[in-house]
């Protein structure tokens, strides 16, 4: 199993990506702590990894704040003696918070709460997290990025610019954590079905039409699973990718090859 052994944090770790992340991690042989600002879809994650025969705990945490992600990382030494992987997974998008997300309507509080919690917050539960990956030993961060980090959309200003900003982020932790044994990377998904994607489609005034745009531009014609993009994570995070650090790894069913539709 590629993660037999370690210790992981998910943050986010409620719905979509996150659950999927954190019950794929128990199911290669780690120990996590669910980690997510809702409590009842947090212990619900919980619940489904004790169901699946894996080993977790549920941690509340805002990302927004030093308190809450200092108390996580102490809750995973604690609760399992080390911290070895963190996957920053919890994030938002302005259509979360209203629905004039347009780059010249949207409103000041909006902007910057998305910029707290996307990158931010991934920088924050990192500084947090690095001082209990250095006493292991070394180990994995993992960011999630996006398609929204290489290419623009409609009504996405704030999320698709606090994504850009991952990649940035995710290089510069590499330097900066590599004598540590400290490996950073983040992945990109393109349209994966996520409570979140949906609740994008939703804002939408022609769903159907988004929801067609958006998966047109892949070459495998249909949304991604969170579970496809959590063994991707759980690569990353293991010690087979043990040679790769400040990378941004696609997956997105090919859109970015080409951005055409079919």
């Amino acid at each position: 199993m590629q993660l037999d052994g370690k210790v992981c944090v998910v943050t986010g770790a409620g719905q979509g990506i996150g659950r999927a992340t954190a019950i794929e991690m128990t199911r290669q042989g780690a120990k996590v702590v669910v980690s997510d600002v809702n409590d009842g879809p947090g212990n619900g994650t919980v619940e489904l990894v004790r169901a699946a025969g894996g080993e977790a705990v549920y941690a509340h945490a805002d990302v927004r704040s030093n308190d809450d992600v200092t108390a996580l990382m102490e809750v995973a030494v604690g609760t399992f003696g080390r911290l070895d992987v963190l996957h920053n997974n919890a994030g938002v998008h302005e259509s979360a918070f209203t629905t004039e997300t347009a780059s010249d309507r949207l409103p000041e509080e909006v902007w910057d709460t998305v910029y707290e919690i996307n990158l931010k917050g991934v920088w924050r539960c990192s500084r947090a997290a690095v001082p209990h990956l250095r006493a292991a030993g070394g180990g994995s961060i993992v960011n999630a990025g996006s398609t929204g980090s290489l290419v623009a959309y409609p009504g996405n200003a704030a999320y698709g610019a606090s994504k850009h900003a991952i990649i940035g982020l995710t290089k510069n932790m590499a330097v900066d954590l590599a004598q540590d044994a400290i490996r950073v990377n983040c992945y990109c998904p393109a349209s994966i079905n996520t409570p979140m994607f949906e609740q994008f489609v939703d804002a939408a005034e022609d769903k159907e039409a988004l929801l067609s745009a958006l998966t047109a531009t892949h070459l495998i014609r249909r949304l991604g699973r969170p579970e496809e993009v959590a063994k991707l994570v759980c690569f990353l995070a293991s010690d087979d990718a043990s040679f790769i650090t400040g990378g941004a790894y696609l997956i997105d069913g090919g859109s970015l090859a080409w951005r055409g539709s079919n």
